[in-house]
C-alpha cells in the first residue's frame, strides 16, 4: 500500500463519519486546552511570585524572634525569651561581608498633613534599607544613620503616599503626623509597586525606635541582611547564630535565607502547576475512551472492507497500521484545536485580567501536542490489533 492511499485511507475514514470524529477530536481538544490553559495559569503564578521574592535582591537573609520549626508562621507573633533588639542589628552589622542590616517593625497608622489624612503602613526601618531591599530615594533622602536611642523625628515617604497628602507640591522639609506625632519629611521613594498584595508606595518609612514605641513593641518583628555576592550564605548564618546566641543565651530566633524561602517556594508551586495539570488530565482520559469507542466501532462497522483490503494483498501490519494512524490524526487534530483553545484563552485572561498572571511555555504545548498523540496511539492499539487479526475469509463473508 503506497503512503498515498494510506492517508486518503485513513483520513477519508474520520470524514465519512464527521459527527463521531468530531465529538471524539472534541474530548481530546478539551483535554489539551484545559491541560494548556490550567498549566499556563500554573506557570505565570510561579513566576510572578518568584519574581516577587526577588525584586529585593538575591543576596537576602532573614532573622526573627521566636524559634520556629514549620514555616509561614511569622517569629513574631510566637513568644520568644528573648526579643530581637536594636542592639541586636547593631551586632549583626559588624559580621565580616556583611553589606546592610535593616531593623524591621510594620504597623498601621494615620498620616496626616493639614486637612488631609490617609491610613498607611508604617515601616520603622534602619538607614541601610535602600541597599538591603534594593529601592532608591526619588528625591531628598533617606534616614541618617542615628544613634537607635536618640533618632530623629525623621519621615520619608512612599510615592503613592505623598501624591495623596501633597499632590503637585514639594514635600520636603514639610511636618507631617504621624499615629499623633510630629516628623519632618526628608525624602521621597522612588515607586517600588506590590509584592504579595501590600502597596509598598503607600508607605512611610520611620525610625525603627520610634516605630517599635509608637506600637508599643519591645521586639523587632525582623532583621534583615545583605550579604557581598559570592558568600557562603550557610556561613553567614552560622555566624549570626553564634552572635545571637551569645547575647540571648539560647537559640531564641529563626534564620531563613531567601535560598531556602525560594526553595520551599518553588517546590509548593510547581506542585500546584502539575496538579492543576492533572485536572486537565481526567479530560485527556476521557478523550481515549472516546478513541476506544469509536474506533472499535469503526473496525466492526468496516469489517467487510478490511476483508477486501486483505483479499486484495494487504498484510497484518498495514490493517493494524491504518487503524492505528486514524486514531493517532484523530488525536492529533483534537490535540492542536486544543492548543490553539488553550494558548487563546491563557491569553486573553492575561490581557482581560491583568492581575491574574499567565505564560505558556512553548515545551508545554509541544509536550500537550505529543500526549494527544501518544493517547490516540495508545487507545487505537486494541481495535487496530482487532482489525489486524480478523480473518479474511470470514471478514468478507460478513460483508
Amino acid at each position: 500500500m503506497l503512503l498515498n492511499d494510506f492517508i486518503k485511507l485513513a483520513l477519508g475514514s474520520l470524514f465519512s463519519r464527521r459527527m463521531q470524529s468530531f465529538l471524539t477530536a472534541l474530548g481530546i481538544a478539551v483535554g489539551i486546552a484545559s491541560v494548556v490553559l490550567l498549566t499556563s495559569i500554573g506557570k505565570g503564578v510561579h513566576k510572578f511570585v518568584l519574581s516577587e521574592f526577588t525584586q529585593f535582591g538575591t543576596n537576602l537573609m532573614a532573622v526573627t524572634p521566636g524559634k520556629t520549626t514549620t514555616t509561614g508562621i511569622s517569629g513574631a507573633i510566637i513568644s520568644n525569651v528573648r526579643p530581637l533588639s536594636l542592639d541586636d542589628a547593631l551586632a549583626l552589622k559588624r559580621i565580616h561581608r556583611v553589606l546592610g542590616v535593616a531593623p524591621f517593625v510594620q504597623g498601621n497608622a494615620p498620616v496626616e498633613f493639614g486637612n488631609r489624612s490617609r491610613r498607611s503602613y508604617i515601616f520603622g526601618v534602619g538607614s541601610d534599607v535602600p541597599s538591603v531591599w534594593q529601592i532608591k530615594v526619588a528625591m531628598g533622602r533617606f534616614l541618617p544613620d542615628d544613634d537607635p536611642r536618640a533618632a530623629r523625628a525623621f519621615a520619608v515617604l512612599g510615592s503613592k503616599l505623598r501624591d495623596e497628602l501633597f499632590g503637585s507640591e514639594t514635600p520636603l522639609g514639610r511636618r507631617i503626623r504621624i499615629g499623633g506625632e510630629r516628623y519632618r519629611v526628608i525624602g521621597i521613594m522612588e515607586s517600588k509597586g506590590q509584592m504579595l498584595g501590600f502597596d509598598l508606595d503607600d508607605a512611610v518609612y520611620i525610625p525603627a525606635a520610634r516605630a517599635l514605641a509608637m506600637f508599643d513593641r519591645e521586639s523587632l518583628m525582623e532583621i534583615d541582611l545583605v550579604y557581598a555576592a559570592g558568600s557562603s550564605a550557610d556561613e553567614i548564618a552560622k555566624k549570626i547564630k553564634g552572635i545571637l546566641i551569645a547575647r540571648h543565651g539560647a537559640e531564641d530566633f529563626t534564620i531563613t535565607t531567601q535560598e531556602q524561602m525560594l526553595d520551599i517556594l518553588g517546590s509548593v508551586l510547581n506542585i500546584l502547576t502539575l496538579a492543576v495539570g492533572a485536572l486537565g488530565g481526567i479530560s485527556l482520559l476521557v478523550g481515549a475512551v472516546g478513541i476506544l469507542t469509536i474506533m472499535t466501532i469503526a473496525v466492526n462497522e468496516r469489517t467487510g472492507e478490511i476483508g477486501l483490503l486483505r483479499a486484495i494483498g494487504a498484510g497484518r501490519k498495514q490493517i493494524l497500521f491504518l487503524f492505528l494512524g486514524e486514531a493517532v490524526a484523530l488525536a492529533s487534530i483534537g490535540g492542536l484545536a486544543g492548543l490553539v483553545i488553550g494558548a487563546g484563552g491563557a491569553w486573553l485572561l492575561g490581557a482581560t485580567i491583568p492581575d491574574l498572571p499567565t505564560h505558556t511555555p512553548w515545551s508545554y504545548v509541544l509536550l500537550a501536542e505529543i500526549l494527544a498523540a501518544l493517547i490516540g496511539l495508545l487507545a487505537g492499539v486494541l481495535p487496530a490489533c482487532h482489525a489486524a487479526n480478523l480473518d479474511p475469509i470470514e471478514a468478507l463473508r460478513a460483508e
